[in-house]
């Protein structure tokens, strides 16, 4: 800005000038045009006589032209000083001998410009003669160019000075605005240096709104350090699980092996039927940290379209090998929805083999699905002594065992921790309804998204709403 306004500053003050320069030059000329026509005339317009001698005419030439400002007149006679306009100047150029040389005895016509003591003068000098009059005369028309330009100057300085506030002013508005735009990268910045390896919690702050590219950024930042929070939150989970499940059987099968009799082969068979019992349920363990470490990442679910009938029938087909039970299929909805096959079905083998161990030989155990408003509803219901309410929040939480299944030893705790994952990474929930002594009823809870037909639109008489309690049915 500051190279523009300077670069607009010269340029309009070289044309100013020019100008200046240009009218100068014209004046100057018209007046020497006057200045022959008065003298042409041979006649004195004072007193209508032919001019007695150059003087006189000089004279009547100074009378009769009126010196505008920063211009003079001055007249000479065989060299000498002899008249000059009254109005008034800055230096006297008639006292000036270097001047008066310069232009007092020319004979011909001459223009030119004079340094004085006032600056640059652009004068012309006329030469004067009376036929039948002795002398000669010289007549001289000067202007001041450096007080004529004074103008030219004080517009330039004007345009220095506004040009100067308007670019002050400018800069402030852009440091401002520069500072607003900013600071979306200036928090992205404090952020970063203030995330360490123990606090992945600071996040950029961005107004609501669309906003612009920055805001944009901001954004992405901000998910981006969701995405490393919730990874490296995974990873201690993981490490502080796998150390606290892993320590148990590592601690049992050292024991048995320090107290191991070579020696007796009882004691070495039964040492390693136990270490490699212990390793198996080391290898379940790992295996259900691992799933549910991969539940946090966004490809854990591959949903497509999907016979939901077919689907629980064949779940119901599989839980029947679990055990020795009364397997029921109650009902199925009939839709086909949008999910992961094969995480639906192993959450909800996950709830039947949890009912096979609270029930006995022969107990009844229910499964169905069914669509409910928007909902589409997974649910396996048992038998069993059923959960105290105080446990059931509890019973999610990983590693976690509800009263009936705290003396199993094959199990780690984390059946259902992994059922409420796969219903999470579908953007569903578990619900559970139980009482002690009526049995439980599990619920994988997904939202029905029903697949789209062959011509993409989508059966609106397969989302209509269920009564969730019907005739006869546990909820």
């Amino acid at each position: 800005m500051l190279l523009a306004l300077a670069a607009v500053v010269v340029v309009t003050w070289r044309l100013l000038v020019a100008a200046t320069d240009e009218r100068m030059a014209t004046s100057l000329q018209a007046e020497v045009a006057e200045f022959r026509r008065l003298v042409d005339t041979g006649i004195d317009p004072r007193t209508g006589a032919a001019f007695g001698s150059v003087d006189d005419v000089l004279s009547a030439v100074l009378t009769y032209n009126q010196a505008r400002p920063n211009e003079k007149f001055l007249a000479y006679v065989d060299g000498a000083y002899r008249y000059q306009s009254r109005v008034e100047a800055p230096v006297r150029l008639s006292d000036d001998a270097r001047f008066t040389a310069l232009v007092g005895s020319v004979s011909e016509s001459r223009s030119g410009s004079y340094a004085s003591g006032a600056g640059e003068v652009l004068y012309v000098a006329v030469p004067v003669s009376l036929d039948g009059a002795p002398g000669s005369g010289v007549v001289v028309a000067a202007f001041f160019a450096d007080l004529e330009r004074e103008a030219a100057d004080s517009t330039a300085r004007l345009m220095l000075v506004v040009g100067g506030l308007t670019s002050l002013a400018a800069a402030g508005g852009a440091w401002v605005v520069a500072g607003r735009i900013l600071r979306p990268v200036r928090d992205v910045a404090e952020t970063a240096q203030g995330i360490t390896e123990t606090d992945l919690s600071g996040r950029i702050e961005v107004p609501d709104g669309p906003g612009d590219e920055l805001a944009d950024l901001a954004r992405s930042v901000n998910a981006m350090l969701d995405r490393v929070e919730t990874g490296v939150a995974a990873q201690r989970r993981f490490l502080d699980d796998a150390g606290h499940e892993l320590r148990t059987p590592i601690t049992i099968v050292r024991g048995h092996l320090e107290v191991l009799d070579p020696t007796d082969p009882a004691d070495v068979r039964d040492t390693v039927a136990l270490v490699d019992d212990e390793l198996d349920r080391m290898n379940r363990i790992v295996g259900e940290l691992l799933l549910l470490a991969r539940a946090e990442q966004p490809a854990f679910v591959r949903p497509h379209a999907v016979d939901v009938a077919a689907l629980t029938a064949e779940v119901g087909r599989k839980v029947a090998r679990l055990g020795d039970r009364d397997w029921v299929v109650e009902e199925t909805a009939e839709l086909d929805a949008v999910l992961d096959p094969q995480r639906v079905t192993q959450a909800v083998v996950a709830l039947a083999d949890n009912a096979v161990h609270v029930t006995a030989p022969g107990d009844r155990v229910v499964l169905g699905s069914r669509l409910v408003g928007d909902e589409l509803r997974f649910r396996v219901t048992d038998s069993g002594p059923g959960i105290d309410p105080d446990d059931r929040t509890r019973l999610f939480e990983r590693f976690a065992r509800g009263p009936a299944g705290r003396g199993r030893s094959e199990g780690a705790g984390l059946g259902l921790a992994i059922v409420a994952a796969i219903a999470a990474a579908h953007g569903g929930r578990v619900e559970l309804d139980s009482a002690p002594g009526r049995g439980a009823t599990f619920t994988l809870v997904l939202p029905a998204h029903p697949a789209p037909s062959a011509d993409g639109t989508v059966d609106d008489a397969s989302a209509t709403a269920e009564d969730p309690h019907p005739a006869g049915g546990t909820p």
